[in-house]
């Protein structure tokens, strides 16, 4: 889930780090050559010196690849959520080419700001990401970006306290050793009401059908987290605690995604396991957690002045050899279908954890207009569980309270 910012804050960004980035060229005199000004938008990371400046690279490599444009670039910074406000509040003063989250697809195809792919390179999108992977940058069979990671969270762990077999059940992980959760994020806590049958919006993108955490099956659920929290060996996870727990071994799993793998990697050195999603036991019966799950994507702005070189652009971003290289650089995990093939990606368990939870043991983040309503029941429940407000008494009642402030307004 990425977080809105305020628009003004946003605006300021953006316009300082435009000012900041400056023009840069593509590094050679094109005689002859149609000119061409391409803006391009980034988190900072991507553009960082002390991290190779990715984004800097892959355009001066694509202007090279392409002589017969003489391309000006303007880079500014701005992180998925930042591009996806600024893009799709005021298009024509937006970058032609922008990185967007997923789950804010729906807000650039109302604002009519992001451009359908087709033709070829729709085919090019469709031949080399998985069936799960461009459902998350679909609308009504329109493919609107083009994904360059898959976005989801995962297991980490300390391989000296838990075994591979361990870590396939989160109740054998609380006889052996602390694992902390982030309970009281709404982007986590569901995982355990999607492992016993709970639904959003059917299949996630019919809106009409609403929320289903109601019944035993929910009430079951919340039941068993009461359990959790009241277990010596699990802790929750809030204000970087998971980590600081890890650095004194007071913790030994976490659940995150590859943003903290390198932080991880630094604590616990060859001792870092991870591993997609474990299971949970309800009533005797062995269920498995499914996480939110989506993708990051490049997009092209619909009001773009060069839609053919923005295009090309946007293709070549998020291909073979730029998603090589923001893996190499920045540790983003790859998602191209061909280059997961490659034996030095396919044998890195980051790499296997993060592609295993999104394919089998993760649900497609709804991006439908009521998924607004969801976010803040589940993190109440969250923290009533927490603080013990919710019991066991008063379990059935919380749960269906819950069940209907989603399915409302989202306020109890």
């Amino acid at each position: 889930m990425i977080k809105k910012g305020a628009a003004a804050f946003l605006t300021g960004i953006i316009t300082t780090t435009l000012v900041v980035a400056g023009l840069t060229g593509c590094g050679k005199s094109n005689m002859g050559a149609e000119h061409v000004r391409l803006m391009v938008w980034s988190p900072a990371e991507d553009q960082a010196k002390e991290r190779g400046e990715w984004l800097q690279t892959m355009c001066n490599n694509f202007a090279e690849e392409h002589p017969e444009w003489n391309i000006t670039f303007v880079y500014g910074v701005a992180d998925e959520a930042t591009a996806t406000d600024q893009v799709s509040r005021d298009p024509e003063a937006s970058a032609d080419v922008f990185m967007y989250a997923n789950d804010r697809i729906t807000t650039l195809v109302e604002a009519k700001a992001v451009a359908k792919f087709g033709g070829k390179y729709k085919e090019i999108i469709e031949s080399t990401n998985s069936p799960e992977l461009l459902n998350s940058v679909k609308i009504n069979d329109g493919i609107y970006g083009i994904p360059f990671t898959t976005n989801t969270w995962y297991m980490f762990y300390d391989k000296r306290v838990f075994s591979e077999d361990d870590v396939k059940s989160l109740d054998k992980m609380l006889e052996k050793g602390k694992v902390s959760f982030p309970l009281v994020n709404s982007w986590y806590l569901p995982s355990f009401y999607f492992g016993n049958g709970c639904t959003l919006f059917g299949d996630g993108t019919d809106e009409s059908k609403g929320v289903d955490f109601e019944g035993q099956k929910a009430v079951d659920v919340t039941n068993y987290i009461i359990d959790l929290v009241a277990n010596p060996n699990f802790k929750v996870d809030a204000d970087g605690s998971g980590m600081a727990g890890l650095r004194n071994s007071s913790i030994n799993a976490v659940f995150t995604g590859s943003w903290l793998a390198n932080d991880i990697k630094e604590i616990l050195g060859d001792n870092m396991g991870v591993t997609s999603l474990p299971t949970y036991k309800i009533n005797g019966q062995e269920k498995q957690m499914y996480a939110y799950a989506g993708s990051k994507a490049v997009g092209v702005n619909s009001h773009s002045k060069y839609m053919e070189q923005a295009v090309e652009l946007a293709v070549y971003l998020s291909g073979m050899d730029a998603q090589r290289e923001h893996y190499r650089m920045r540790n983003v995990i790859p998602c191209n279908t061909k280059l997961l093939e490659e034996k030095d990606i396919a044998s890195d368990a980051l790499v296997k954890a993060q592609n295993d939870t999104f394919n089998n043991t993760s649900i497609l983040q709804p991006f439908v207009p009521a998924m607004v309503n969801v976010w803040v029941p589940i993190e109440n429940m969250g923290k009533g569980i927490r603080n013990k407000s919710v019991t066991h008494e008063n379990a059935k009642e919380q749960t269906e309270a819950m069940n209907a402030a989603m399915n409302s307004n989202g306020i109890n």
